[in-house]
């Protein structure tokens, strides 16, 4: 009898697509019944008994045929209909290329549906199948499937049930399948090895894990899901058995040295085996096989990283590489938590950053196709990776890079780090030039390579959020390397324009990172260090792609929303950075970004000057006042002269605050800045009544942007010396 879970998949090669085609691996619904009437149904069976029918006109036969394969899902093959479709198989002119496949789906049919099928009908289909097939050059898959059933059903003859194992070991050693009927080709030997034993059991397990030589089906992710869910499908049925012996057998020959010694496809082992750690997952703790399945786990657990450390020592063959990097990530990720292995660790990290989030190639091809005109080439590549299967599980593989790294020792962490911080940073540079070569010109596929963007962005924050979990918390129990903080922000920096949506992990990393790196000035002299310079910044500098082109720095978005991450950072770590640092490398971009358009980039500069004007220690008192000084004439004149239409007044208020309180009264800065203040209030003022010759009609009806002047001015009374205050244009005019 068979197991309750492989009695419920009546069509296993449906069951695998659909398994293989979604994240769930929910079976399908069998597709609606074909709009057929019963008559024509009735009238194809009657056809079908007419002896005179594969003489007389053979295309009636096939015609028949394809009327009740049409109806095959509604359709109802009692024993009298599967005895006279054995009686047409038997038949030299009945069998044309056309009626072959029809015949033996229709009998596949019979077997799934019918629950008690006579033995005797069952004995005749498998001599007949051995006697025709026996001699024949070509092997349909549906033959394979057909053969597969009748081995798998309970109530066939044991002679008849080897000959159908001999004659499907037999035309599996012989025969090719083409692409799309693959999922027949594993059916057939799932069937098979369900019900089989040895020597016809080990003999098929080894074509399993063969699938890829002797010109069968090419290396895929879709047919490894497939691989997957048979061999989970196997175990599962094994297990409600307690057919123990089987599984041993399965994970001995996915051992290490077996599957290598044995030319086993490294694909099909790595994709076997996560389906029977899945499956081993899912037994419960009350059955009696628990005890040795540990034991069993444990090998089947090293033949995957195995299989890894084969995938990194041969990646000489682009194609094959790729596609094993992606079956062992997508594997493990549904395999559940596996123990660290320095090979698996490497794979995922290979697999998502050149496999699942190939960023820098996509950009790469959609600049270089720009010359050729040739943009739908690009829309086409990168929608068929965002929909595909790899792509969608890029989640799930993300958290099982971070639990290898969690257990991982600290050379294989540190080379892991720096491949993903430095992935960032390449993941920046392509995102610039692709975002300011297609902006306005290619939305679409700027869009989809900004949802793409946007997934790298989650996957970053995700692992940096497992790296400061060990690394930065104090409460962890592995030794604190406020180093890392630097690389984290760094990274950050570089995905920044992809920051679409609050995320708790994001904020946390970043808050870590922040106060790991407040300890120690080495750290904040190194992060500022990191930041673009201020000749990068007004150039199109590394920008090869645009030499033709106009370069506009506030338009350029990604570098901007990278520019806007440092001047949030700056201010909470400004007071370690030496005033020589902030006077060369600060201080230019920070003057340049007050006059950006977007004013929440204008009031981020204003406040790390207010920052900078409140910081100082005693290390450089001296040359941090001479610096706040000298700043304080540039600060004022390049706000003002933006004000009202950039220069937020919050974001001026905040600064002019700030060097009133840190500049010591009677600086001939703070003067100059009071005065320019009050100047500035002055022309606007003026601009209110030009346009209005009343001067009281025009205070009540000018804008904000006077008034807001004006109440600053009166505060900042109470908080310089009013010396320094004497001869200030605008407050003679008022008689304040």
């Amino acid at each position: 009898m068979q197991s309750n879970a492989q009695n419920r998949v009546l069509f296993l090669e449906d069951w695998l697509r659909s398994a293989a085609a979604s994240s769930s691996g929910a079976p399908a619904p069998p597709p609606p019944p074909a709009a057929i009437s019963a008559r024509s149904i009735l009238q194809a069976w009657a056809e079908l008994r007419d002896p005179s029918l594969p003489f007389s006109d053979p295309n009636r036969l096939v015609s028949a045929l394809q009327i009740l394969d049409a109806a095959r899902f509604s359709l109802h093959i009692a024993d009298p209909q599967a005895k006279l479709l054995i009686s047409h198989l038997s038949s030299d002119q009945a069998l044309t290329p056309d009626s072959l496949p029809l015949i033996l789906r229709l009998l596949y049919f019979w077997l799934r549906k019918t629950p008690r099928a006579s033995p005797s009908l069952l004995n005749s289909a498998a001599s007949v199948l051995s006697h025709l097939f026996s001699a024949r050059p070509h092997c349909p898959a549906l033959l394979v499937l057909l053969l597969g059933a009748l081995a798998a059903t309970p109530s066939i003859n044991v002679s008849c049930r080897r000959d159908c194992l001999d004659l499907l070991c037999m035309r599996l050693e012989l025969a090719r399948f083409e692409e799309e009927l693959i999922a027949e080709l594993l059916a057939g030997i799932g069937y098979s090895l369900s019900r089989s034993e040895d020597p016809y059991f080990s003999k098929l397990l080894s074509f399993l894990l063969k699938i890829r030589n002797g010109g069968s089906p090419s290396a895929s992710v879709y047919h490894g899901l497939m691989i997957l869910h048979l061999s989970e499908w196997l175990v599962t049925g094994f297990v409600n058995l307690s057919s123990l012996g089987k599984i041993e057998r399965i994970s001995g020959e996915l051992s290490a040295p077996n599957w290598e010694g044995k030319s086993y496809s490294p694909f099909a082992v790595a994709m076997t085996s996560a389906g029977v750690l899945r499956a081993l997952r899912m037994v419960p703790s009350t059955n009696r096989a628990i005890s040795i399945i540990p034991d069993m786990r444990s090998s089947v657990e090293d033949s995957i990283a195995s299989v890894a450390n084969h995938a990194l020592s041969n990646s000489n063959n682009a194609s094959d590489g790729s596609h094993l990097l992606q079956c062992i990530s997508i594997g493990v990720s549904r395999a559940g938590l596996l123990p660290f292995s320095a090979p698996l660790l490497m794979a995922l990290s290979r697999a998502l950053l050149t496999e699942i989030f190939p960023f820098a190639k996509f950009c790469r091809l959609s600049l270089e196709i720009q010359k050729e005109n040739s943009i739908n080439i690009a829309l086409e590549k990168i929608k068929g990776h965002l929909e595909s299967i790899i792509f969608k599980e890029a989640g799930a593989i993300t958290s099982a890079f971070c639990h290898q790294y969690a257990s991982a020792d600290d050379t294989h962490k540190v080379f892991v780090e720096s491949s993903v911080w430095d992935c960032s940073l390449e993941f920046y540079t392509n995102l610039r030039a692709v975002a300011l070569l297609h902006r306005t010109k290619n939305d679409q596929l700027l869009g989809y390579l900004e949802k793409f963007g946007e997934a790298a962005f989650l996957m970053i924050v995700v692992y940096a959020a497992e790296v400061a979990g060990q690394k930065l918390n104090p409460k962890s129990s592995h030794e604190i390397r406020p180093e890392v903080s630097v690389r984290i922000l760094i990274a950050f920096s570089c995905i920044e324009y992809m920051r679409r949506v609050r995320l708790p992990e994001y904020t946390d990393v970043v808050r870590r990172a922040v106060l790991a790196m407040q300890e120690q000035a080495a750290l904040c002299i190194s992060f500022v260090e990191s930041m673009p310079p201020y000749v990068e910044l007004t150039n199109k500098q590394g920008l090869f792609t645009l030499e033709r082109e106009r370069y506009v720095w506030f338009e350029d978005e990604v570098q901007t929303a990278r520019m806007l991450f440092y001047l949030r950072v700056i201010p909470t770590c400004i007071s370690l950075i030496p005033a020589s640092v902030i006077g060369k490398l600060v201080a230019p971009n920070m003057f340049l970004y007050l006059q950006h358009p977007n004013e929440k980039v204008a009031r981020a500069s204003h406040s790390v000057f207010a920052a900078l004007m409140s910081s100082g220690k005693d290390s450089d008192r001296d040359e941090r006042l001479d610096l706040k000084e000298k700043l304080v004439f540039y600060y004022t004149q390049r706000a003002l002269e933006a004000y009202p239409a950039i220069t937020p007044f919050e974001g001026l208020a905040s600064g002019v605050a700030a060097l009133v309180r840190h500049v010591p009264a009677g600086s001939p800065a703070v003067f100059y800045c009071i005065n320019r203040v009050a100047e500035k209030a002055t022309d606007l003022c003026k601009e209110a009544i030009s346009e209005d010759m009343d001067m009281w009609r025009a205070w009540e009806g000018s804008s904000e942007t006077f008034k807001k002047l004006l109440d600053m001015l009166m505060r900042l009374i109470y908080l310089v010396d009013i010396q320094a205050l004497v001869g200030t244009p605008f407050l003679l005019r008022w008689r304040l």
